[in-house]
């Protein structure tokens, strides 16, 4: 991968680079960026021995317990799949040739992006390599390429060139995800230029999202997806259409599915600034905590309008928390319809109380999960937090879900949803505090 990284793919920020272009984002969502070196001694990005789910294949790869089986009509696809748990169901299918590979894309080709929780995998049919993106517990997002040619031991390789884009502003300057909503550049614009556009998560409206991405299911108001990029984003919004398959589009001959599901985008779109965030407090309290050995603390900034300075790790407890709980979580006019099958595999995935209740069940009536609290506090990169950083996050948690703070946004967390909340991670969740008890109001 050389040149400028892809930067419409999504999340899973699987992917590379545009060799003469470069798509451009533009966000007025990002939140404070870590500033530090990623090789800074408490983190040691490159060097650090690695425990994602992609190095753990490797190692199985290497010593012959594990083995990938290829396929001629789509490579290793399937099989990695299957090595890595990720279900098929989350099949997202992007045209926007935002890639290296992007001789290979079109409406009539577009990247298949596959995830779980811990991995991403893109293929794009009759192209060289798969692309993969894994978080790790802390070290954050490592990025993979497994070339697409029969071999009697294939292995993936880290390529950290990805990092010229998926290490940004949009990914809160820590290595990450992110999903783009992109357009076409006009004919007459930079010869370096391909695309504009802005990152897109669950705090975005519905009508900004989606620009370059097949979308099937439905949603009560217009979107940019299943349109060709080139055109203006209103003209675009104007020209909404909804699709239930997309064996009508184009031949979907090799790919796992003939979906690319609106609840599969939209907890992708969550789940990526939810990963950057887990990172970036990783790293910052790592740091905070090396700074009696090291002299160096996590760059501080006065707070506006009181000049007094921020501590990092409480202002990233706060903004991860706040995201967490779904705060800012953009509202929609009604229900959005998708797939029984990926809502289905999602909540398997994940723990239950004993009244059935589960942190995965995706409402998509208003909003997006039935209980508003994410998933991803059972992650291992939640788990794998120092005890600075996880008692700051736990703290800010029952601050909001005991209501000691409920005014302005924090108003939509209903006293009915703080209790649903607190009692699930009591009976679902090992390590939260005992001081975690049912809001009384």
């Amino acid at each position: 991968m050389t040149g400028a990284v892809f930067r419409s793919l999504v999340a899973a920020a699987l992917l590379v680079t545009l060799p003469l272009a470069l798509a451009v984002a533009v966000s007025a969502q990002r939140g404070r960026l870590f500033t530090q070196s990623r090789d800074h001694p408490a983190i040691q990005y490159s060097t650090h021995k690695t425990t994602d789910r992609v190095a753990l294949l490797n190692a199985s790869l290497d010593a012959g317990s594990t083995s990938l089986a290829f396929n001629p009509e789509s490579g290793y696809l399937r099989s990695v799949l299957q090595a890595l748990r990720v279900p098929i169901e989350s099949q997202s299918l992007v045209y926007s040739q935002t890639s290296s590979q992007g001789a290979f894309i079109s409406r009539r080709n577009p990247r298949a992006l596959f995830f779980n929780d811990a991995i991403a995998v893109g293929w794009v049919r009759g192209a060289p390599q798969l692309e993969l993106a894994a978080l790790d517990p802390e070290m954050g997002v490592i990025f993979y390429t497994l070339e697409q040619r029969s071999a009697d031991r294939p292995r993936f390789k880290r390529d950290d060139s990805c990092l010229e884009c998926h290490q940004t502003p949009d990914t809160l300057g820590v290595p990450g995800y992110f999903v783009m909503s992109v357009f076409s550049v006009p004919a007459a614009s930079d010869k370096y230029s391909y695309a504009t556009g802005e990152a897109t998560d669950h705090r975005s409206p519905l009508t900004d999202r989606w620009g370059g991405w097949y979308v099937t299911g439905h949603s009560p108001e217009p979107h940019l997806g299943n349109l060709p990029i080139a055109a203006t984003p209103a003209a675009v919004k104007r020209a909404s259409r909804e699709l239930d398959s997309l064996g009508g589009e184009f031949d979907t001959k090799g790919y796992p599915s003939t979906q690319s599901d609106i609840a599969a985008l939209m907890v992708l779109e969550h789940q990526t600034h939810m990963t950057n965030l887990l990172t970036r407090m990783g790293w910052e309290s790592r740091i905070a905590a090396s700074a009696p050995r090291s002299g160096a603390t996590p760059q501080a900034r006065p707070r506006p309008g009181t000049g007094a300075p921020i501590d990092p790790v409480k202002d990233t407890a706060q903004e991860l928390v706040d995201y967490m709980l779904f705060v800012d979580e953009a509202p929609f006019p009604g229900r959005v319809r998708g797939s029984p099958g990926f809502a289905q595999k999602f909540a398997e995935a994940g723990p239950v109380d004993s009244k059935g209740r589960s942190l995965r069940q995706i409402s998509l009536e208003r909003r997006l999960m039935r209980y508003p609290c994410s998933y991803m506090i059972y992650s291992d990169a939640f788990d794998a937090l120092p005890a600075l950083a996880k008692d700051a996050v736990y703290e800010r948690l029952w601050q909001l879900l005991s209501g000691r703070e409920k005014g302005g946004v924090y108003a939509r967390l209903s006293l009915a949803d703080r209790r649903d909340v607190v009692e699930i991670l009591k009976e679902t969740k090992k390590g939260v505090p005992g001081y975690f008890t049912t809001p009384a109001q």
